[in-house]
């Protein structure tokens, strides 16, 4: 299997400059290339906004297409919101401004298309065109596009296109024009903001999207959960609490109702095209620097279902790669991994008995604490009774431990348990996060609101694959769209922290799981998990780029909501 590319070595730009390189988006989430010529347009019109602010819908800031291509004349790209409008149908589709080195594909003007069934030839993305570039550039002949999300292989050779799933060949051809703009332009323009209705935003939240301009600076957040009252079974929530740090899916069969639905109230909304936040702006191609073996944070990280290994000296990065075993992937998935902890001990490790109980209601399965639990009609226990309550050790709320038992059984089963009053966390919490590599990068590319230090890039990869015990559809398929995904921090010292913590967070599998999808509704599909990332550096229109200067400390207040903390740190 062809592996996703390599950076080339490291430089040091001292004035920054890159291929600029503007796509389109589709109703399938596909992106698409305007041609070179269009592009210089739009980026001339792009330069000549730089450092001006202006609000969403302003004419002065809208560049007519039609003055590039006539045949686009029915189009303008709306800066504010990052969207291209048809003016005759009122169609709207994300556009996005990707960067790419001036040695890539882009420019130099090359360009790889595929014959689509209309007999028209169709550009791919600017990012599978370098792809193609790079892998031919190295001697192979048959390049697989699965580490950029594809179910494709492309022979150079025969100059076809093949599914690997259904053995259907397209023609494929490669195109040599005038090359993409080369620009100086990285730093963000001004902007107001968009509503954003990304699963960042939406997983996880029962607020629903965040408006204003830096919506992911909840600066209200506190570094862990609040503290309330020892004895208190009662939810309280505070103007403070602008998510739910630890969704636990709504459990099913007991008498009362409603029992523990953390359902997100917005999960049925669908967005509209014209705030769609998949625009994604990305350095990743420009000339990158592997952060050096032995350093402070060690070299690029790799990681599947358990621990991955970090990289040995002198070494490229650790790879786990996906391996299946026989005689299926199905069956492989279905093994699950280690051997889980027995449900019932780890609830008598987190917990103590209250006799007699407590004149109060258990919120799971909101029945007074003095009578038996509501699930106990569902949930077999040899040595928990029906009426047993019990007091979390650390945070002293209240249960019936047959509650707690049905909780803990519905979800990931990993010996860790949250209260689901406090959110207090107990044991090591993991998730369930599909198999991927995690690395890591550097470059001397300062971010917007950081320009005393260079940049720490971050390349999550995770293949499509079969989903496992843990997964909503065990034994079906899942996808994994997007990848590989780029996120940034700055290069400074509580940049460095947060990385730190988000390799914990990667290895305990807390940063994506499979899910349905906030923007597209596509079901068993990879999706973030209430872990924000920056994904945009040279924008911060739709809340994932810089400037943002409360998003390090509420990356580690998510964090911390998973249980990742300064304390793992010292115990690795």
């Amino acid at each position: 299997m062809a592996m996703a590319p390599n950076p080339s070595p490291a430089q040091v730009y001292t004035s920054p400059v890159a291929v600029a390189v503007w796509e389109w988006q589709d109703e399938l989430g596909i992106w698409h290339p305007y041609s070179a010529i269009v592009c210089n347009y739009i980026e001339q019109q792009f330069v000549q906004q730089k450092g001006q602010r202006f609000g969403v819908g302003s004419l002065a800031h809208s560049i007519p297409l039609g003055q590039a291509d006539p045949l686009l004349a029915p189009y303008i790209i709306d800066l504010p919101s990052w969207t291209q409008f048809r003016q005759d149908t009122g169609t709207m589709r994300a556009v996005r401004r990707h960067l790419f080195s001036q040695h890539s594909a882009a420019g130099r003007g090359i360009v790889w298309e595929w014959l689509s069934d209309d007999g028209s030839w169709t550009a791919y993305e600017a990012s599978i065109c370098d792809y193609l570039e790079q892998q031919v550039a190295r001697g192979n002949q048959l390049v697989d596009l699965a580490p950029l999300g594809y179910n494709y292989t492309v022979n150079y050779a025969t100059h076809t296109q093949t599914n690997k799933t259904s053995s259907f060949c397209r023609r494929v051809r490669r195109q040599t024009g005038p090359p993409y703009p080369v620009t100086t332009v990285i730093a963000p323009l001004g902007h107001t903001g968009v509503a954003c209705s990304c699963h960042q935003c939406l997983g996880g939240s029962g607020t629903g999207p965040v408006s204003g301009r830096y919506r992911h600076s909840l600066t209200n957040l506190p570094a862990y959960p609040a503290p309330q009252h020892p004895y208190r079974t009662t939810v309280v929530l505070g103007a403070h609490q602008a998510f739910a740090p630890y969704s636990k899916p709504s459990l099913s069969g007991a008498r009362s109702a409603p029992r523990l639905n953390t359902t997100n109230p917005w999960a049925g909304a669908a967005p509209t095209l014209g705030n769609q936040p998949l625009h994604r702006s990305s350095l990743s191609h420009l000339a990158l620097q592997h952060l050096p073996p032995g350093s402070s944070t060690t070299s690029a990280a790799s990681a599947s279902h358990s621990s991955g290994p970090t990289s040995s000296p002198a070494s490229t990065p650790a790879s786990v790669p996906v391996q299946m075993s026989k005689p299926s992937r199905v069956q492989q998935a279905l093994a699950g991994g280690t051997p889980k902890p027995d449900p019932e001990q780890v609830i008598k490790n987190y917990t103590e008995e209250l006799r007699p109980p407590p004149d109060e209601d258990c919120i799971i399965c909101m029945e007074k604490l003095s009578v038996e639990s509501g699930y106990s009609d569902v949930t077999d226990s040899k040595t928990i009774g029906s009426v047993a309550v019990g007091r979390l050790s650390k945070c002293g709320h209240a249960f019936h431990l047959l509650c707690l038992l049905a909780m803990y059984c519905n979800g990931n089963k990993d010996g860790s348990l949250q209260c689901p009053s406090c959110k207090t966390i107990y044991g090591e919490k993991t998730g369930t996060q599909p198999q991927g590599k995690m690395e890591v990068y550097k470059f001397q590319v300062s971010l917007p609101g950081h320009e005393d230090c260079g940049t720490i890039l971050i390349v999550y990869n995770i293949p499509h694959g079969i989903q496992g015990p843990e997964h909503p559809n065990p034994g079906k398929p899942f996808t994994a769209r997007g990848f590989p995904r780029q996120c940034y921090l700055p290069d400074n010292a509580q940049g460095r922290k947060v990385l730190e913590l988000l390799r914990v967070a990667w290895k305990r599998r807390l940063i994506f799981t499979v899910g349905t999808s906030s923007t597209t509704g596509e079901t068993d599909t990879v999706v973030w998990n209430e872990i924000h990332h920056k994904t945009e550096m040279d924008r911060n229109v739709t809340g994932h780029g810089y400037p943002d200067p409360n998003y390090l400390q509420n990356v580690l207040a998510e964090l911390a909501a998973q249980g990742v903390t300064e304390d793992c740190l010292e115990q690795q």
